[in-house]
């Protein structure tokens, strides 16, 4: 180790989200004596404020937004490159395929000495055209050439990345996420006083059946299979509440309003969520893709029985019919029979929802990130021989 920290850039596109959660938990997770911090970000929410209260310094980057401009894309190449030559950093961590592209490239311009990227999931899925698939794997492959280390949110995150040849198979590490708390006290899902507080921060009626889900409203999120699926739950005694805000939200409020047989409470952006979990009887996660949601570790610890698609790396921790169910993504129909199957069946849930939290362990803890995350700083192999890995920025996110 150096004689003074490493200086660490973490990278990201906006600090908020899943994504954003994990970069600003790793972040705080080091340790101050052997690296220091700095997030580099183009937006964020209430994660920049939490940034700023742990004494993290914090850099905003306009330029660097999610949809693909190339006029800003190569402002911010451009910002990046000279923010990163300037302040000599020894480590650059990207989070995020736009992040993850621009801030790649710009330290590899930059002669930052070490790059790493965490692919929390992919910016390629099933759900695009081939060409648009294949442009995608491309670059991830190019990029992968000046990629020191790869940090795969999930296992079949990390298998999906060898398997394409997104980075060399000796470079790729698989992590998981960090959540507040772990096993060991009453699960907060059954004690009387957090589930009040829960319904009550939410506006929910204390003695309601609650099916709960927390996301981005977006395309990735599915909130409309969601909607979808509360209506076809046919149970007029089940409120759906959705936590989250995003570009979706003018229309799937507008899609919410006309289903009122099926209650649907849209509760917006929230930075409480570990707080308002308890009131959940279940967690439905409808994502068309996914690396490892941190909410389904999170709904999982709180002791909340879990419905979720099965994709990418959810299956790390969602065990059909141990910790909870799966069901194919795109099929509301089949979400609310298996959430129909959890709340008729209480004492199966709850089986289920003790299974998972007890098989956690502490793979999800503060500690097992720090761990991770200082081994691929500190670790030292083969130089890369670093270049202009792309010429075009195409990925958005």
């Amino acid at each position: 180790m150096n004689d003074r920290p490493l200086r660490v850039a973490t990278l990201i596109t906006r600090l908020e989200g899943g994504a954003g959660v994990l970069a600003l938990r790793g972040a705080k997770a080091l340790d101050r004596n052997e690296f220091q911090a700095t997030i580099i970000t183009g937006s964020g929410n209430h994660l920049l404020d939490q940034a700023a209260a742990a004494g993290l310094e914090v850099i905003i980057e306009p330029a660097l937004r999610t949809p693909i401009d190339p006029r800003h894309d190569l402002r911010a190449l451009h910002a990046l490159g000279a923010l990163l030559g300037r302040d000599r950093f020894d480590v650059v961590h990207t989070h995020t395929a736009k992040a993850g592209v621009l801030g790649r490239m710009a330290a590899s311009r930059a002669a930052v000495p070490w790059i790493v990227h965490t692919y929390h999931g992919f910016p390629f899925h099933e759900f695009q055209s081939r060409g648009r698939r294949g442009a995608y794997v491309a670059i991830e492959r190019r990029l992968g050439r000046i990629t020191d280390v790869a940090l795969c949110v999930g296992t079949a995150v990390a298998v999906e990345t060898v398997r394409r040849g997104l980075v060399a198979p000796d470079r790729v590490r698989t992590i998981g996420v960090a959540v507040d708390h772990l096993p060991g006290a009453e699960l907060p899902a059954h004690a009387p006083q957090a589930r009040a507080r829960a319904r009550q921060a939410l506006g929910l009626p204390a003695d309601a059946i609650v099916v709960g889900a927390v996301g981005r409203l977006t395309y990735q999120k599915a909130p409309e299979d969601f909607l979808a699926a509360m209506r076809q739950l046919g149970r007029p005694d089940v409120i759906g509440v959705w936590v989250g805000g995003g570009e979706l939200a003018a229309r799937v409020s507008r899609l919410a309003s006309l289903q009122p047989a099926a209650r649907v409470v849209l509760a917006g952006e929230r930075a409480d969520v570990s707080a308002i979990l308890p009131a959940f009887d279940v967690f439905a996660l409808t994502s068309r893709y996914e690396g490892l949601p941190t909410v389904i570790v999170e709904a999982m610890v709180s002791g909340i029985p879990v419905v979720a698609t099965a994709v990418n790396a959810v299956a790390d921790v969602v065990i059909p019919g141990q910790t909870g169910l799966l069901v194919p993504p795109q099929r509301p129909d089949l979400m609310a029979d298996a959430v129909r199957y959890l709340l008729d069946r209480p004492a199966v849930a709850a089986r289920m929802a003790a299974t998972a939290r007890a098989r956690l362990g502490e793979r999800f803890g503060e500690e097992a990130l720090r761990d991770a995350l200082a081994a691929a700083y500190t670790e030292r192999g083969q130089p890369i021989q670093r270049g202009r890995p792309i010429q075009t920025v195409l990925i958005g996110k």
